[in-house]
């Protein structure tokens, strides 16, 4: 089972939903001060969950902060509805946006897919030119230079990379790495995307083609 890290607030949401995913085995570790996961080891942990709407630091910029130094997924659980602020904290570094109020079984369901994701057996690697797709470490380089995505972003690369060529609509990919009981926007993809050309960039590398009308294809 997960170690997971649960920061909110609220102490009474903090220990519901620890209650809650406790009844699949993982151990919850709870934070109602936000700043005070800036001095956390997060290396320990195999999933994060933060609200967004909190007094001092609040979800967004705390993501903003750590999101390099974490390597496991993060998803927001947060009031805040509209679907700008979904793509908002998903190009800030999230993997999911689960809206407030969140039923116990679509929290449970989502963090056993995204846990699931992370654990899926990988064989080799996959190569493209300048870019290399290490499979068994989910990393991607280029030149050898490791580019540093999240695990959402890794998993849209891995899985247009492996069916090079092939379209995906929005609606495919967010299947993909969120789970068919997704409640967010088909548009967060284009977040997603975006973010990831942006790392690339930094490389002199564009990675995915949007076809227009359609959805994306890896063009490497």
């Amino acid at each position: 089972m997960a170690r997971l890290l649960l920061v909110d607030d609220e102490r009474a949401i903090v220990d519901t939903l620890a209650r809650v995913l406790e009844r699949d085995g993982h151990t919850v570790t709870g934070v109602t001060d936000a700043a005070r996961v800036l001095d956390l080891d997060l290396s320990r942990f195999d999933l994060m969950i933060t609200d967004v709407m909190m007094p001092g630091l609040d979800g967004f910029e705390l993501v903003r902060r750590i999101r390099g130094r974490v390597d496991c997924p993060i998803l927001f659980l947060t009031a805040k509805t509209e679907e700008g602020d979904a793509v908002e904290g998903l190009g800030m570094g999230a993997d999911d946006y689960l809206r407030k109020p969140c039923g116990a079984a679509e929290l449970r369901a989502k963090v056993a897919a995204h846990l699931r994701r992370e654990k899926r057996e990988r064989h080799s690697s996959l190569e493209f030119g300048r870019a290399r797709i290490d499979l068994t470490a989910m990393q991607v380089e280029v030149d050898g230079a490791p580019v540093r995505l999240t695990p959402t972003e890794y998993a849209l690369c891995e899985h247009l990379a492996r069916r090079r060529g092939q379209v995906f609509s929005k609606e495919a990919l967010l299947e993909e790495v969120s789970g068919w009981d997704s409640t967010a926007s088909a548009e967060t993809i284009t977040a997603h995307v975006s973010s990831i050309r942006s790392k690339f960039k930094v490389h002199g590398v564009n990675p995915i083609d949007t076809v227009w009308g359609v959805g994306y294809k890896w063009r490497l």
